[in-house]
């Protein structure tokens, strides 16, 4: 190391100009207190150039007599350091800035060893820099250890004060679904259900509007039962209409994310929302429904709702229960009255509709037809094609008949392929003319079994009417059945009436 490279003949430098140092002894002091200090010294002259440096800083700045001597150019000595990663660029150039204003600056040091030291330097008179070097690694380490424990302490405080919010909300959110499942429990029908569900989303979540819908009997679309407000409802929307019935789990759409809007949220009328949500309403382990809630804000800032997006599918799952409950009433009652193969009335059902027509009509005087009908050689598709077969042949019957029978009508399978009709506020010519459609109908149908046709299917009936053809239950569908054996053994595929002969020009099929 190059430590005693002093040259006393120089030229005074420029760190000493205006100093009082009469003799070598006072430069000796000086350059002895220099060594003795904790700090590396360094001093550039005008030029950049070292005219002086204590022993200390080699250790300081863990450098040795090659990196720094008298002589050494502050650019070369500064490149170094540089290339060592211990400056930044960053720090360089504002460095070589204030240089050349002659200002004052600072900077960290990072060693290769970890230690931080302290570069500050300061202008001499001369034109030159004084520059000391300063080990601040432990001033830093308690700095940034203090930095972080404030951080740490504001986390803590944050998440204290997120917990107590959450737990509020949680509280809130909790009374009011409570308060919502009471309502939503009481209801005798669905219909009840929705007024409710109406009037309570409009309060669980304010700034939103929205619908609920549910599946059509035939499953094909969704009936729109409830909105607020109520203006917003559409009568119907396709399944494949929704993101959310597409994926089987709620789908929530901002416009500002990777989202894509559900094609029933767009409307001709109405420029789209930035955010809604789509929920599916399952009952049951099936999909019975969908909640749609629009927001006119982000969700997530609904009042005492903390998150409005995630309450909304919350309060989805308690319209899902409550639905569930009372369509399994509901359930419970259709198959006591139903029968479960074709969703026809039974038997017991149609009787007692009967009874109440009978008493209505009799009071009102007034007259309603009755239809007895089956299928011609049914045991043939039974035998020829397998009972599955047969079943086929009779659920196309069912929906056959309520296509045709759709204005009150009562329609009943008596049992086997044996089926019946009430038809209310008619004579048994009007009686006969629904018949003579219905036959028509079904016989223009083609079940289709196994990918293959079966044979075609026709039916034979008879019809009777209140009060001409009976009194009571029992005598009306006898007098039908009487007419319907006629039909039988004039070639089947035909209408009889009671107490006359098939229409002329009727065609009959064996």
């Amino acid at each position: 190391m190059k430590h005693d490279s002093i040259d006393r003949d120089a030229p005074v430098p420029s760190w000493q100009a205006g100093l009082d140092l009469t003799d070598d002894g006072h430069a000796d002091l000086a350059t002895e207190i220099m060594n003795i200090m904790e700090q590396g010294i360094l001093v550039w002259s005008q030029d950049g150039i070292c005219e002086l440096h204590n022993t200390r800083i080699f250790d300081v700045l863990e450098i040795d007599g090659d990196d720094l001597s008298i002589g050494t150019e502050r650019d070369e000595f500064r490149d170094k350091a540089l290339s060592h990663g211990q400056i930044s660029n960053e720090d360089r150039e504002k460095s070589d800035a204030r240089i050349k204003a002659h200002q004052p600056y600072s900077f960290d040091l990072v060693l290769p060893s970890g230690r931080v030291v302290l570069s500050s330097a300061r202008p001499a008179r001369g034109g030159g820099y004084v520059v000391t070097f300063t080990d601040v690694s432990e001033a830093r380490r308690v700095a940034r250890d203090l930095a972080n424990a404030k951080i740490t302490a504001e986390m803590a405080e944050s998440r204290a004060k997120d917990v107590l919010a959450t737990e509020r909300a949680r509280q809130e959110e909790a009374k009011m679904l409570g308060n919502l499942d009471e309502w939503l429990q009481s209801c005798k029908s669905l219909d009840e259900l929705f007024m409710i569900v109406t009037k309570f989303m409009d309060k669980l979540i304010p700034g939103s509007a929205g619908e609920l819908y549910v599946y059509s009997n035939s499953r094909d679309v969704l009936d729109g039962m409830c909105a607020w407000p109520a203006d917003q409802l559409h009568d119907h929307i396709a399944p494949d209409s929704c993101w959310a019935l597409r994926r089987g789990r709620a789908y929530e759409y901002d416009a500002q994310g990777m989202c894509f809007p559900c094609d029933h949220a767009k409307s001709d009328d109405a420029p789209m929302v930035d955010t809604y949500i789509c929920v599916p309403i399952v009952a049951h382990g099936d999909t019975v429904g969908l909640l749609h809630i629009r927001f006119d804000r982000a969700p997530g800032q609904g009042g005492h709702v903390r998150d409005s997006g995630a309450f909304a599918v919350r309060c989805g799952e308690h319209i899902s229960m409550a639905i569930a409950n009372v369509k399994l009433r509901d359930e419970l009652h259709d198959q006591s009255i139903r029968d479960p193969l074709t969703g026809l009335y039974n038997r017991r059902y149609f009787m007692d509709a009967m009874r109440r027509e009978i008493s209505i009509c009799d009071r009102k005087k007034r007259s309603f037809g009755l239809v007895s009908f089956d299928a011609d050689k049914f045991k043939n598709f039974n035998d020829n094609h397998g009972h599955d077969a047969g079943d086929m042949v009779l659920r196309a019957i069912g929906e056959k008949l309520r296509d045709v029978m759709s204005d009150g009508e009562v329609c009943c399978r008596i049992g086997g392929e044996e089926f019946a009709v009430l038809v209310p506020k008619a004579d048994l010519a009007r009686a006969v003319e629904l018949a003579e459609m219905l036959r028509e109908t079904i016989a223009a149908t083609q079940v289709r079994y196994h990918d293959g046709p079966l044979p075609r299917v026709t039916i034979s009936a008879g019809v009777s009417a209140f009060p001409t053809s009976g009194m009571t239950p029992q005598a009306l569908l006898k007098r039908a059945d009487e007419a319907l054996y006629r039909a039988k053994e004039a070639g089947r595929n035909t209408v009889c009436r009671a107490d006359a002969p098939p229409a002329k020009g009727v065609a009959r099929r064996k």
